[in-house]
């Protein structure tokens, strides 16, 4: 049966994003070194580099391995350390270039790892480990892989880190930012079984043993439960150390005191070395400048800020919080850094942000030992329930404190009224009452005799927090200008993931479901922001701002996307709702002109609708414009002098005249609607309340001034990109909703429990038996599918079969329950097993499996009453796939390329259906394309097209004749409702009964109740006692009449059964075209199309598809219609946000407290690329790309890995396969003569091409991450008009890049040598490799750009989707010496390095067609350059030219007659080929082998002759000449093509 993974080294690699350039404003160069950072050092710098030389002689083994490597030298690495890892001061922690050039050259894996002994290592030797294990994770590629081949030894290594600073040796601030974020990764790598096992320990029960006598106490009265635990554990701890015949003290053991030791040093860093008055002797603390004035020490900050993080990040997951939060209330961090001299200053507004953050966790809403959200009522009860026991106590014991006791808690539980009252105590009796009554604070600690501490410890435990709700509910969902441009909220596209940031992380695991939802919204809201302010930076620089003489502010230019205000007043302000201080509503009308605009970009303004969101800007340049040194200075809205930014949406839209334009409400009838006139627009907008009561309390309490008074442009964005106010509205509707995830899935969702709890074979309620309908194509596809199993197949009546046919219903038997769990080491192939069927195996070993063969009833008589099959011959895996599909749960299925994720999805909505034909299934996808790829084939399935329904924008790209859109259903059933009313009549005709019953579906059902069935009852009454009578059906069937009209007779007359079953059938025909009209009916009943779309969603259809963003967008509608569905089936669920995968889960309200869902099928691959995040920082510091597919498989949740692909040539599947467990190869792709057949032309089917640096260049960056190579890009294109010069067609070849800076370079040179000539065009597709994910094409030409360093290629899921987009043909255009040393990438490069680097190309082919077999190179030519390539192609270029004059000169038929110049036939072939691309008809390699001739002609079939002369005859004349005629003058002009480039190809002009 088929295996299911757990997790495991294999299965999953830890990803975020690859690569951090360094900011161009910070090329530092290296005092020590003398070579500049990362942006500026070239490939050549990097191979004479002091390191790069050491590591070739120490370590390398990117060479041939011929140079003898020298052993182990301990002193090498302290020499390595001290010298070029080592930094002085600055917020720098590692010198980045020195760093990353020992990264590259696996100083981790060939020499530090290698020659680990933790009995010898030396400080420097685990420093370095923990140097490079940062830098891997810095740049995002598996850190911990190479450790595994020594798991025992890497413990070792573990506790050597822990113990470091026990060796006596004091570290640098640098060395203890580096430790520290050593430790964040590993607490961010829980899913790593060797590294959970070890630092897990840290936080656990035995840190107790550092917390105050009182604490302690306090602690274990509040959980009783933990009492027994802890007397176990020091038995069990004092057991451990008798045997070692130590004396036992439980406070010296490691658990016990590293957190208490690491959060003290980080205090007293924070007290001491922030700032300082004096000259320190230590390195670190030259911190006064020449006056004398206090100097701020930015590595202690940075220090400080890594250390709230590293807090934070355990606070946030349960199992570090449990005993980690005791500790740090114990020793007050919080109220210690709320009174730190840098939690006010300017340079700590970073570290604000995050001690506001880590005190927002400490007070989660949440039970830590049982791990149970608290509700609001909950967290108030506590809170009263702490101040009244506070005030019992303070009447009982403090006479002073007498007035505090007999207030009321309205009066008490606010800050200042806390501070006050309590301020009547002397300094002795508040640390009394802190440290010794109430045991807040211990009585050892220092900072117990600073009052302003101690009152700061009473107000934050006893004042009244606002609750979480309350805090989201007041946050405007419209970012405003000081959120956009604050760098550690919103970091710039800069972020080099050296620093930190004040943002929530998404990490494996959450505290609770409001955790998850804030988490999400935070990070939501601010991606959103950044691509805002974007636009606004792109936006309103074009407007050119001036101040006029007046001294207003004017504008010059213009803008597409902004349009200055005539007029903005606010028309409405609501009064609030009961219970809130923000208003219900504010309305605005904004007027504008759209005068300046042309009629395209004025159709833009005009079809501005509701719900659309727009910005409000407020512009106010300076007087004179900015010097370059200010503009330096100065900050964004500075130098576009932008004052204010607010939100609005769209409510509705009138022209000149006060028209309503645009509207979709009804209250304009469509032949009312008249264009709009005049050029003045007035949009009423609704304002952000909450943003405008904080806006209004402002002016009111701080005399700030009137933002609404101030606003000059209205900025709109493209629609695609605007939709995230809908989104977040819906996390917040989420977050103020109560419990919602259905009970099966809850614990796994935030990560916790076991992790196969909700596998179907764990779930009640299974479906005991399955009917599989036509998934077995015959009786040995499904023993090959069983092939654990004896198969044992019965009838109907149970008794054996010994001829069984399809279609199959499967009893699953209680014990493959145990037999689908799979350990994740099993690397027994299932593969294997279909061969195995066969084997002679004694039955008794084997488990049995009854299978029922049953013979299905008679669809009915006509061609269109026969069901749709199934074709697909399903491999073992994809069997279990669907087999757990079907059955409640969670079901992951990991697709890798080419293994048929899409007919699977659709095979398990198939049997659904049919298992379960009550149920409703919801479908969401990513993208537009791969929904309607999956609509596509569920059309071709035995399910009515009427249960079918598609929401959202792509519907019209659907290849279908059908409409699915709600409205085009709609029109189908009331088409379909006539139809059959129709059939009604000729019904009732055939019975001699009046044609009125088929008036409307009523009558027709009162007609199927009172005749209809009653005929067929008496008619079944006469049969029984007759069944002797073989003509007997024949006779007294009641329809014979109406079915008199089918294409074939009904009745033979030959047997009473045969007739019987035809009988059947036409009664299940009728039966159905009744159940049809009942159907039918509500859209009788209803009048509006509006309701009768929301009746079809809501009721009718049973399988509804969308988008996962139109998922998001139209929640609110959804839940107001009362949509309801049971299953829900997620592709590509591996590239969708984690938020946006959870949505689409709770699109309808819960029954009676209950979640309807039953079955949940992810279906995505977490190997290739994850979800796309735009900002830098959020996919890296936040982990936002993580989708909720990814974190399961992370999880250890059992999966199925689909493991035979039929897409690629096995030898090119080789280039991925080994991500992957077990992924073989279809017999398709083995026995079909395509992929046999070499590449016509090249020698091989891949090939790594090297490509040298041209016109002495390699990788070029005009700006940041926008890379270029002109060398690759030539060498590409070259290739590419080879490969039509032989006939290939465009539409077959796409070319491929990592960067979007060569992928324009790219385009800009097809343009320039490939569009003139329209024999060659341009190819199917220039595109990112990212961007080409889920699509495939026969040959791929891939671009990797990169000279310097690897880049995000390091990113392995990015290498995965490059190597599988081809079928037939790859070939990777690179720089050979920077890849084939990439450690992560070693797999492929080896692969790829076994064949030459120089294209080898055959040239005696002069077609796109060879005879030759794939695995003969044929007479090889290697290219030896970009510039011989560029002759290759001229010279085939000039033979066309000839072969095109002398074929105008001939008869026009001869081009069939095979008696031409080669030159001439392989002309004319690729002219037949590429005309009959044009018609879209499958040709060169998708042809099977036998339809060409033996001369490589195309036969003539694949294009009609007389169209072939006549486009010959017409391009002959008017086009294909026509470049041609003068040629030298065509070339000449070349340069004059207005083409972006300053490069041209050396060997072009050779075409003269």
């Amino acid at each position: 049966m088929t295996k299911v993974y757990g997790t495991g080294a294999y299965d999953f690699k830890r990803h975020r994003v690859a690569e951090y350039p360094v900011d161009s404003t910070t090329q530092v160069t290296d005092p020590k070194t003398g070579s500049a950072l990362p942006n500026s050092i070239t490939l050549l710098e990097i191979q004479r580099d002091r390191l790069t030389k050491i590591a070739e002689a120490n370590w390398s083994k990117a060479g041939d391995g011929s140079k003898p490597i020298k052993p182990f030298d301990p002193n090498l690495v302290k020499e390595i350390y001290e010298t070029e890892l080592v930094v002085l001061g600055g917020r720098k922690t590692v010198p980045l270039q020195r760093v990353m050039i020992l990264e590259v050259s696996q100083y981790l894996e060939n020499y530090l790892w290698p020659n680990f002994d933790p009995e010898t290592v030396s400080f420097e030797h685990v420093m370095s480990m923990i140097l490079m294990v940062n830098e891997k994770f810095r740049e995002n590629v598996a850190a911990w892989v190479c450790f595994y081949d020594r798991k025992d030894v890497f413990k070792a290594f573990i506790e050597k880190v822990l113990r470091l600073k026990e060796q006596g040796r004091s570290l640098r601030i640098a060395e203890k930012t580096n430790y520290l974020l050593f430790m964040i990764n590993a607490f961010q790598s829980l899913e790593d079984e060797i590294v959970s096992e070890t630092v897990l320990s840290l936080a656990s029960l035995q840190s107790w043993l550092s917390l105050s006598y009182g604490r302690f106490q306090m602690e274990l009265c509040l959980n009783t439960d933990l009492i027994k635990k802890w007397k176990r554990m020091i038995k069990r701890e004092a057991k451990e150390v008798m045997k070692r015949g130590e004396p036992f003290d439980p406070s010296t053991m490691l658990e016990a005191k590293f957190l208490r030791n690491i959060i003290e040093e980080f205090l007293e860093v924070l007290d001491s070395k922030v700032f300082s008055y004096s000259h320190g002797d230590d390195e670190d603390n030259e911190l006064v400048d020449a006056n004398g004035f206090e100097k701020v020490n930015d590595a202690c900050i940075l220090y400080c800020e890594r250390f709230m993080e590293f807090l934070i990040d355990l606070l946030s997951q349960l199992p570090t919080r449990r005993y980690l939060r005791p500790i740090v209330s114990d020793v007050a961090v919080v109220a210690k850094c709320h009174l730190s001299a840098l939690y006010t200053h300017e340079k700590g507004k970073l570290f604000a942000q995050l001690v506001d953050l880590l005190q927002f966790y400490e007070g989660f809403e949440i039970n830590d030992h049982v791990g149970t959200q608290l509700n609001d009522d909950e967290v108030l009860q506590s809170h009263y329930d702490r101040l009244q026991s506070f005030q019992l106590l303070a009447f009982k014991k403090i006479p002073k404190l007498r007035e505090l006791a007999l207030a009321n808690i309205g009066g008490i539980h606010r800050r200042a009224d806390l501070s006050k009252r309590l301020s009547v105590l002397s300094p002795e009796e508040l640390k009394d009452l802190v440290c010794c009554k109430l045991k807040l604070v211990s009585r050892e600690d220092p900072w117990s005799e600073r009052v302003d501490f101690l009152i700061e410890v009473m107000v934050s435990f006893f004042e009244k927090q606002q609750s979480q709700k309350e805090a989201i509910n007041a946050l405007p969902l419209y970012p405003n200008e000081q959120i956009m441009w604050d760098e550690s909220l919103v970091p710039s596209i800069n972020y080099s993931g050296e620093g930190c940031l004040a943002l929530p992380k998404l990490n494996l695991q959450f505290l609770t479901l409001h955790d998850y939802l804030l988490r999400n919204f935070n990070l939501f809201r601010l991606e959103s922001t950044y691509e805002i302010r974007e636009d606004i930076q792109e936006a309103v620089p074009h407007l050119l701002a001036y101040i006029n003489h007046e001294g207003e502010t004017a504008f010059r230019g213009w803008s597409r996307m902004a349009v200055p205000i005539r007029e903005f007043k606010i028309t409405e302000v609501k009064q609030p709702n009961i219970g809130e201080v923000k208003p219900s509503s504010v309305t605005a009308e904004v007027t504008f002109s759209i005068s300046s605009y042309k009629a395209r970009i004025r159709s833009e303004w005009n079809a501005l609708k509701e719900h659309d969101v727009l910005f409000l800007l407020s512009i106010r340049p300076s007087f004179e414009p900015l010097s370059a040194e200010e503009a330096a200075k100065a900050s964004v809205p500075q130098r576009l002098g932008l004052q204010f930014v607010r939100g609005c949406e769209v409510i509705e839209i009138r022209d000149e005249e006060g028209t309503l334009m645009n509207d979709f409400s009804g209250r304009i009838k469509r032949d009312e609607w008249k264009p709009p006139k005049g050029e003045l627009r007035t949009v009423t907008v609704a304002l952000d309340t909450a943003q405008y009561h904080m806006d209004v309390s402002d002016i009111a309490e701080k005399d700030a001034e009137d933002v609404y008074g101030t606003f000059n442009i209205l900025m709109r964005r493209k629609p695609k990109e605007n939709n995230f106010k809908a989104i977040l509205e819906s996390i917040r509707d989420l977050m103020n909703e109560t419990c919602i995830v259905p009970d099966w899935l809850h614990n796994i969702f935030l990560g916790y429990g076991n992790p196969s709890a909700a596998q179907w074979t764990n779930m009640p309620d299974l479906l005991e038996t399955v009917d599989f309908k036509d998934t077995f194509l015959d009786v040995d596809h499904l023993r090959e599918c069983f092939s654990d199993y004896q198969v044992q197949f019965i009838n109907s009546d149970g008794t054996e079969n010994l001829h069984p046919r399809p279609p199959f219903r499967i009893r699953l038997p209680r014990m493959l329950k145990g037999n689908i769990h799979a350990l994740p080491g099993n690397k027994k192939s299932s593969t294997a097993s279909m061969n195995d069927v066969s084997k002679a195996d004694d039955g008794s070993e084997r488990e049995k499996l009854i299978v029922e063969a049953y013979i299905p009833p008679d669809p009915g008589p006509y061609p269109q009453d026969q069901p749709k099959q199934n074709s697909v011959r399903f491999t073992p895996t994809q069997i279990g796939a669907i087999s757990s599909g079907i059955q409640p749960g969670l079901t992951m299925v990991v697709g890798p390329p080419g293994t048929g994720k899409t007919d699977t999805a659709v095979q398990i909505l198939n049997v659904l259906y049919h298992n379960c034909p009550s149920q409703r299934t919801l479908i969401i996808t990513h993208s537009n394309q791969a929904l309607n790829d999956l609509f596509e084939k569920i059309m071709q399935r035995d399910v009515p097209a009427r249960y079918l329904l598609r929401l959202g924008q792509g519907e019209q790209e659907l290849a279908t004749d059908l409409d699915f859109s709600r409205q085009g259903r709609v029109n189908a059933m009331l088409v379909r409702r006539l139809e059959l009313l129709s059939e009604v009549e000729r019904l009732a005709r055939s019975l001699q009964l009046p044609e009125d019953v088929g008036y409307t579906c009523e009558t027709a059902g009162y007609f199927w109740l009172l005749h209809v069935y009653s005929h067929w009852e008496q008619f079944l009454a006469a049969c029984s006692g007759n069944e002797d009578k073989p003509t007997f059906v024949q006779d007294r069937f009641p329809f014979k009449e109406f079915f008199s009209n089918t294409p074939q007779p009904v009745f033979t007359g030959e047997s009473f059964e045969k007739d019987m079953r035809a009988a059947k059938g036409c009664f299940r025909h009728l039966k159905t075209m009744f159940q049809e009209l009942e159907e039918c009916r509500a859209f009788e009943l209803l009048k509006s199309t509006a309701d009768r779309a929301n009746y079809l969603m809501t009721k009718q259809a049973k399988i509804v598809a969308m988008t996962c963003t139109h998922a998001a967008l139209k929640r609110k509608d959804f839940l107001q219609l009362g949509f309801k569905y049971d299953n829900l089936l997620m592709e590509e669920s591996a590239q969708i946000l984690e938020i946006e995968t959870f949505i689409p889960m709770l699109l309808q309200r819960q029954e009676d407290g209950y979640a309807r869902l039953k079955r949940c099928i992810l279906i995505g691959d977490h190997h290739q690329l994850p979800p796309v995040v735009k900002n830098m920082a959020f996919q890296k510091y936040s982990h936002m790309d993580q989708s909720l597919f990814t974190r399961f498989v992370r999880l250890g949740i059992p999966y199925i890995e689909l493991n035979a692909q039929g897409r690629a040539r096995p030898s090119i599947a080789q280039l991925y396969n080994w991500r992957y467990r077990e992924l073989g190869d279809l017999p398709y792709v083995k026995e079909a003569d395509i992929f046999h057949k070499a590449n016509a032309g090249f020698s091989y089917d891949y090939q790594l091409v090297d490509v040298p640096d041209y016109l002495g260049k390699g990788e070029t960056a005009p700006s940041p991450w926008f890379y270029q190579n002109e060398g690759e890009a030539e060498y590409v294109v070259s290739v590419y008009m080879y490969m039509r010069l032989l006939g290939y067609p465009a539409s077959k070849i796409s070319i491929l890049t990592t960067y979007n800076g060569q992928k324009l370079l790219i385009r800009d040179v097809i343009n320039r040598r490939c569009v003139p000539y329209d024999f060659i065009g341009p190819p199917s597709k220039v595109t990112t490799v990212d961007k080409f994910q889920g699509q495939q094409n026969d040959f791929i030409l891939l671009s990797l750009v990169r000279t310097r360093f690897v880049g995000h290629l390091r990113d392995v899921r990015r290498l995965v989707v490059a190597m599988s987009r081809a079928r037939l043909g790859l070939y990777v255009f690179c720089r050979r010496f920077l890849f084939e040393q990439c450690y992560e990438l070693q797999p492929t490069f080896q692969l790829l390095l076994q064949r030459p680097d120089h294209l080898a190309l055959n040239l005696n082919e002069t077609t796109s067609f060879t005879d030759r077999h794939v695995a003969d190179p044929g007479l090889v030519q290697l290219v030896s350059s970009v510039e011989e390539m560029s002759g290759i192609v001229n010279f085939k270029m000039h033979q066309v030219y000839q072969a095109r004059v002398m074929g105008h000169q001939f008869d026009q038929f001869s081009a069939y007659s095979g008696q031409v110049a080669p030159s001439l036939g392989g002309w004319e072939e690729q002219k037949s080929q590429r005309d009959s691309t044009s018609q879209h008809q499958p040709m060169g390699t998708d042809m099977p082998a036998n339809s060409h001739d033996a001369n490589g002609i195309l036969p003539p079939e694949s294009k009609p002759e007389e169209a072939t002369e006549m486009e010959v005859l017409e391009n002959g004349q008017d086009g294909d000449l026509s470049p041609e005629n003068n040629l030298k003058e065509n070339t000449d002009m070349d340069g004059d093509r207005g083409a972006p480039l300053q490069n041209r190809s050396i060997d072009e002009n050779k075409m003269e």
